[in-house]
């Protein structure tokens, strides 16, 4: 903070980092309200509190933003232990509840007694729609299995279209370019766009039970062709290779005799017309069971493996070879020579063993989860 006045570095002591300033917490009992331990952080802020996710005018500033575990009725407050107003004359602190009501629906409790009270009146409270799958996880620190449960539900639902609009909340927290879905649009329950695990929740499986539910609950309907996602994420992808895989692997298109003889139509097909999966996916699928069956100590089998992925990898570089050779045609010398420059064969060799070897990696993660599922 060199250079800076005295007057601004005393202002600069109002910024508050939001991710750390919003605190969620899902309630289920009054006395979740004082426990630190459930409460939990957004990772991104900036699509309300801009790219430097920073609210300026306060110290000690908290943003509550707590929900009832059922229905997710909720609770906003807003404290600090200083305002930017009460020290400076003419400084303005950021309207932050203003931020925060463009984007949690109206009916919300400002008073601890008034969320309180509803806690008691929803004890009982039930899912929207269908039951699709009920599974178990056992919590180390109870010491028992837990029974969760996935439930399909659309705006025809009674009372959905509200739990939906308090549920989405959660996505500008934890979806770096998240936006609301318009759910008067018919297509939009045909369309994965977006999937979320709370933090409380994550590393416990429930990704992947949820992922596998909605696969099959598409993959039974004729009138699906095919299921992927617009846009995923790394985490997303990772997880979907997981289950796919655990899904494809029983099929005897992909028995490990199959496996070595490589890619084939019959793969396709049959992933297809079974599961619904693509082309492309089914691809991975492959790459994936081959390398379980293949011995990568045994040399001639492990320059296959390489060969065999490596030949798919190669795609996008061969593009580029093409390229090149209509600008030799078309190009002046100097131009070409400045293409050249950016084309070293070298480097996209080396990129190439790069991106195999990562994807390897990848790979074994998968089939060290599938060992243990």
């Amino acid at each position: 903070m060199a250079g800076l006045s005295a007057m601004e570095k005393k202002l600069a002591e109002f910024k508050c980092n939001t991710n750390e300033a919003i605190q969620l917490k899902l309630v289920r009992f009054p006395e979740d309200l004082e426990d630190d331990s459930t409460t939990f952080n957004p990772e991104y802020s900036h699509q309300v509190f801009g790219d430097d996710e920073v609210a300026f005018g306060y110290k000690g500033l908290k943003i509550l933003l707590y929900y009832n575990a059922g229905n997710l009725s909720t609770l906003f407050r807003i404290e600090y232990t200083s305002k930017v107003n009460e020290n400076f004359d003419c400084v303005e602190a950021d309207d932050v509840e203003s931020k925060i009501r463009k984007i949690i629906p109206p009916g919300f409790c400002t008073s601890t007694d008034d969320f309180v009270s509803l806690l008691e009146k929803e004890v009982n409270f039930k899912p929207f729609g269908t039951l699709l799958h009920t599974y178990s996880v056992h919590n180390e620190e109870a010491g028992e299995d837990i029974t969760y449960q996935i439930y399909q539900a659309d705006m025809t639902c009674p009372g959905f279209r509200e739990y939906h609009e308090r549920l989405q909340t959660f996505l500008m927290w934890f979806i770096e370019t998240a936006s609301f879905i318009d759910v008067d649009d018919e297509r939009w329950n045909y369309f994965l766009v977006q999937m979320l695990i709370l933090p409380p929740f994550q590393g416990e499986g429930h990704g992947a039970q949820l992922f596998e539910t909605v696969h099959r609950y598409y993959m039974s309907s004729p009138t699906v062709l095919d299921i992927t996602a617009e846009d995923p994420s790394e985490n997303y992808v990772k997880l979907r290779d997981f289950v796919l895989v655990k899904l494809c692997q029983d099929l005897p298109c992909f028995s490990p005799e199959k496996l070595m003889q490589g890619f084939s139509q019959e793969m396709v097909t049959e992933a297809q017309q079974k599961l619904k999966i693509n082309k492309q996916h089914t691809r991975r699928v492959y790459e994936i069971l081959r390398l379980r069956a293949t011995d990568m100590g045994d040399p001639e089998q492990s320059r296959g493996y390489r060969l065999d992925v490596k030949k798919r990898l190669i795609g996008p570089y061969k593009k580029k070879q093409r390229e090149l050779a209509k600008m030799r045609r078309c190009l002046r010398p100097e131009e070409l020579t400045n293409q050249l420059n950016q084309i070293d064969l070298n480097m996209q060799h080396e990129q190439l063993e790069e991106s195999f070897q990562q994807l390897v990696s990848d790979y074994r993660r998968v089939l060290e989860r599938l060992a243990q599922a």
